[in-house]
């Protein structure tokens, strides 16, 4: 369960990473296409906590 946990907090981290690169080379570099690929990552990302997370809730529900 810890591994998933870690996991989460990976998650977290990346998507954070995303955000700070879209708006450090993406605004203020005008570079847009890291706008875009920051964004499709963040949209994997989040992705993929949704799916971690609900695993998590039904592994809880079934002791």
């Amino acid at each position: 369960m810890w591994k998933k946990g870690l996991l989460n907090v990976l998650y977290n981290i990346c998507i954070f990473l995303c955000f700070i690169a879209a708006y450090q080379y993406g605004i203020i570099q005008k570079q847009y296409a890291y706008i875009f690929g920051a964004v499709v990552f963040i949209v994997i990302f989040i992705i993929l906590k949704i799916r971690l997370l609900k695993e998590i809730k039904n592994a809880q529900k079934k002791p």
